[in-house]
């Protein structure tokens, strides 16, 4: 799960060269059980620039400074280990497990988040991956306010070879995914992915319109949807944890996916995001291909956030 760098990001110091000046710190201070305080504000500084958040940034720092004291921390190479080990450790508490539950059949897979934040191409390639591990797919079309957003679906589905349920703009959402389900029962499909009205989070309408497309979905399918899955824009900084508690305030969140995380300079908000939910990060986005959606692994995240 290899993080790339962004191309307009190149003439900014990189994370890790900031990380690597912080780490200069006096050794032989560490030696003899101090901590240099200098160095630890410049970490926190650094961390809460990288959107970590306050919780996890201070907790770092403090995990840090203990373990200097104790005499683990006396190299540039345990510094950075200990922010690695620290962060695995965040992305591992609590619900954490980043699997999909797909055990039944149909599974009704239910997306959701703000316009912009990336849901329509996640879903197409979720299907994308789902359809490589030989599953039938039925992609549903339910944000029915903005016509793009069924056009681009219906692409995306002839293309990745998904089914495509859709229906005239305007339409109801419900509706669509009661009709998504009808259509996958009759076909023996094996997962229902259904896409969803995205405006801002702050509109209540919004929100309680996803809760009716919730208690369709189980009223169609007793114990669906089996995943509700929110799809945050990871450029966004900490307003994606604002909309992240938004939608867990409104909706039984079983899942985070984080879009459009190509370099390091934020990559702090996927545990920002788990802190504050503690939901499973389920997916992350590197690319814009059909094959850059890559599980979440909390050690491997951990080892490329700190990698040179």
């Amino acid at each position: 799960m290899r993080i790339l760098r962004r191309a307009d990001d190149a003439p900014r110091r990189s994370f890790w060269q900031r990380l690597k000046d912080i780490a200069l710190f006096d050794v032989g201070v560490m030696v003899r059980g101090g901590v240099n305080a200098g160095s630890l504000e410049q970490l926190e500084e650094l961390l809460l620039d990288a959107d970590f958040g306050v919780p996890v940034s201070v907790r770092l720092v403090a995990d840090v400074e203990s373990a200097a004291k104790l005499g683990y921390v006396r190299t540039q190479d345990e510094f950075v280990d200990a922010l690695r080990t620290g962060v695995e450790n965040a992305l591992r508490a609590g619900r954490s497990d980043p699997a999909l539950t797909l055990g039944a059949s149909p599974s009704v897979i239910l997306v959701v988040g703000v316009n912009g934040a990336g849901k329509t191409t996640f879903i197409a390639k979720l299907a994308a991956r789902l359809r490589r591990q030989g599953k039938q797919v039925v992609v549903a079309a339910g944000d029915t306010y903005r016509a793009g957003a069924i056009d681009q679906l219906r692409v995306w589905a002839e293309r990745v070879g998904a089914q495509f349920i859709g229906s005239a703009p305007g339409s109801d959402p419900a509706a669509v995914a009661y009709n998504a389900i009808d259509a996958a029962v009759a076909r023996r499909a094996d997962v229902v992915i259904v896409d969803t009205a995205g405006r801002l989070h702050t509109q209540d309408d919004l929100m309680t319109e996803l809760q009716k497309v919730a208690r369709v979905i189980a009223k169609r399918l007793p114990g669906a949807p089996h995943e509700t899955l929110l799809v945050l824009d990871g450029t966004i900084g900490q307003n994606a944890v604002a909309q992240a508690r938004s939608f867990s305030a409104s909706l039984p969140l079983s899942g985070v996916v984080i879009t459009k995380l190509d370099g390091t300079a934020r990559g702090g908000i996927v545990v920002a995001v788990h802190e504050a939910l503690d939901v499973p990060i389920k997916f992350v986005g590197v690319g814009e291909k059909a094959d850059d959606l890559v599980p979440f692994d909390a050690a491997q995240y951990a080892r490329d956030l700190f990698a040179e």
